[in-house]
């Protein structure tokens, strides 16, 4: 009898700390934190609110959201520096923008043509290299770039509270889905080591692509030609032509990102809607309505009667970047 009650015993205590392990550690507890686990419980639990894991679709900004996002979107440093690296091939540039306030280092200048100058830069860097050839050259920068402020990789400016729930959801059911302004074939290659997200998960803008046989084998070769930008109105396209299901949560930081949780939470049934607003100037940066990137004006104005969940960076977080 005794032994049967020590083997009980030793049992439970095994048990015990897995039941009470916090999924996301690095939260502070706090209504943010409790409406995220609270949903997850709810639609995970046999009842009325519970969602086949089929339709368990959670959809994340990347760009602020799951990592930093200041002083520029990381991928406007990646094309700057392919800019500088293929300068000497194109002494056209020295003249002609934005490639020229580039090579002088004036990137508010640069930028000063907005979406027209970046898609320009990357035109004009990335048509014509295959598949292969661009992940490489993105793979590459990644490994030896560094934050300007922060003199981090930019890979480790990702958001460890951010990645916790990635794993929290992944362990109950749901299938995890970047959908970003950024580029698609610039997120691929890095995003399954970083947030152990698939490459074919990813939703983002991209160029034009076409197929051909060089040297006898097959490639698929970018072209310098628009072919679809992921932001504002465009995240719920290219959710319903990526993914096929409208998604019962999203997580934002930006108006870029309001579609993207406006259709996401007018859907039936149990829906969860939450924005990273940036108040931590001290452990990463503080922005929202003035800020030339990741504005949030709208999304801040409008998430407290949408129900969606303001996750407050400086109260709500324990820690900002990965360890």
């Amino acid at each position: 009898m005794k032994s049967a009650l020590s083997l009980a015993l030793f049992s439970a205590a095994l048990v015990l700390p897995a039941i009470a392990a916090d999924p996301l550690p690095s939260w502070n507890e706090g209504a943010t934190k409790q409406a995220i686990l609270g949903f997850v419980e709810k639609v995970t639990s046999e009842g009325a609110d519970f969602v086949p894991p089929a339709e368990r679709i959670a959809v994340f900004d990347n760009d602020g959201t799951l990592w930093a996002e200041q002083p520029l979107y990381f991928q406007a440093f990646y094309l700057f520096d392919r800019v500088k690296a293929l300068a000497p091939q194109h002494p056209e540039w020295a003249s002609e923008e934005p490639f020229a306030s580039v090579l002088k280092g004036d990137y508010k200048s640069a930028l000063a043509g907005g979406e027209h100058g970046l898609l320009a830069m990357a035109a004009a860097t990335h048509a014509g290299l295959t598949s292969e050839e661009f992940s490489a050259s993105v793979n590459e920068w990644l490994a030896t770039a560094k934050h300007p402020f922060t003199g981090k990789a930019y890979t480790d400016m990702v958001y460890q509270p951010m990645l916790e729930l990635l794993a929290h959801l992944r362990a109950n059911g749901f299938k995890t889905f970047i959908v970003s302004g950024g580029g698609i074939d610039f997120m691929r290659p890095w995003i399954g080591r970083v947030y152990g997200i698939p490459p074919e998960q990813v939703v983002g803008s991209s160029l034009k692509a076409a197929y051909e046989v060089r040297e006898g084998k097959p490639v698929i070769v970018k072209r310098p030609e628009l072919d679809f930008i992921d932001d504002k109105a465009g995240k719920p396209v290219g959710i319903h032509q990526h993914i096929g299901r409208r998604p019962i949560f999203a997580a934002g930081n930006s108006d870029g990102d309001f579609e993207m949780l406006e259709w996401t939470t007018s859907g039936e049934g149990p829906r969860l809607g939450i924005l990273i607003h940036h108040t931590d100037a001290e452990r990463e940066f503080a922005y929202d309505r003035e800020s030339h990137v990741g504005k949030l004006a709208r999304g801040l104005d409008e998430a407290p009667q949408r129900g969606w969940s303001l996750i407050d960076m400086k109260s709500d977080w324990k820690t900002i970047f990965r360890p």
